[in-house]
């Protein structure tokens, strides 16, 4: 791992490589899905998002709304009258969605899915250590939200954040350090997309300001501001451990 004067740059090194991860499995689950007869698609709406979520918790609209934040209502509405007419989801009186048997099914086979990718792509790989570190890492960060009280006294949903949503994630029983270290790090890109989410309507910008700003000083203050608040959890591990961190994950890539 390079040296790292600050957290923060710490934080804005990883982020990439986290992103690689991610996308990496998800690829591979694409692949696993085409050579299996009957396999899920493996991007299924709202469900292989919030796979972590759906099968604890019911979803808001407002939820789905922090979750999607760089989409817009209208988008985030026919989708979700998607996998209701699809019977995926269920809406209760209260406008809960909840997912039905037929959605947590489809859930469990993304599980079967991602976790085919991963034996595939990481057999060789000290997955189950960086899996324990990514939970540590994932713990403070929901203990930080639990503490952090915002100033207008709602809650973290309420004001636009998704980590709030997606955290404590599901974590099937069987479920291999591959696919648990791709949950986890799957709900900490959410941390850091509040992060970001913070820093540029801080900086008094729009969605629609921050998705057509170029390269340039504004940009440059914003990251490094996102890079400031997303550094925080990382102070649970010690510097060897956000080595292996950083360098372990560099190397599934």
């Amino acid at each position: 791992m390079p040296k790292f004067a600050e957290l923060s740059t710490y934080a804005g090194a990883i982020a990439p490589v986290i992103g690689a991860v991610h996308v990496n499995v998800h690829a591979a689950a694409r692949a696993v899905g085409r050579e299996l007869s009957g396999a899920p698609d493996p991007s299924p709406g709202f469900l292989n998002d919030l796979r972590f979520t759906l099968p604890l918790r019911p979803l808001t609209r407002a939820a789905l709304a922090a979750v999607y934040r760089y989409g817009t209502a209208d988008e985030r509405e026919s989708i979700v009258q998607e996998h209701l007419e699809q019977g995926a989801l269920t809406e209760d009186p209260d406008g809960l969605l909840h997912a039905t048997a037929h959605g947590l099914e489809i859930i469990h086979s993304l599980y079967g899915l991602h976790a085919a990718a991963v034996e595939r792509i990481w057999p060789d790989h000290d997955v189950p250590a960086l899996a324990t570190l990514a939970r540590s890492v994932l713990t403070r960060a929901q203990q930080d939200l639990s503490t952090t009280a915002h100033p207008s006294g709602h809650s973290a949903e309420a004001v636009g954040g998704a980590f709030a949503v997606v955290v404590p994630p599901y974590e099937p029983a069987d479920a291999p350090p591959g696919v648990l270290l791709f949950n986890r790090l799957a709900a900490l890109r959410y941390h850091r997309a509040d992060a970001h989410a913070a820093a540029w309507q801080e900086a008094g910008l729009s969605v629609a300001d921050i998705v057509a700003l170029k390269r340039g000083p504004i940009r440059e203050r914003i990251e490094a501001r996102t890079n400031q608040r997303a550094a925080r959890p990382y102070r649970i591990l010690s510097e060897a451990e956000r080595a292996r961190l950083y360098d372990g994950l560099l190397r599934l890539v």
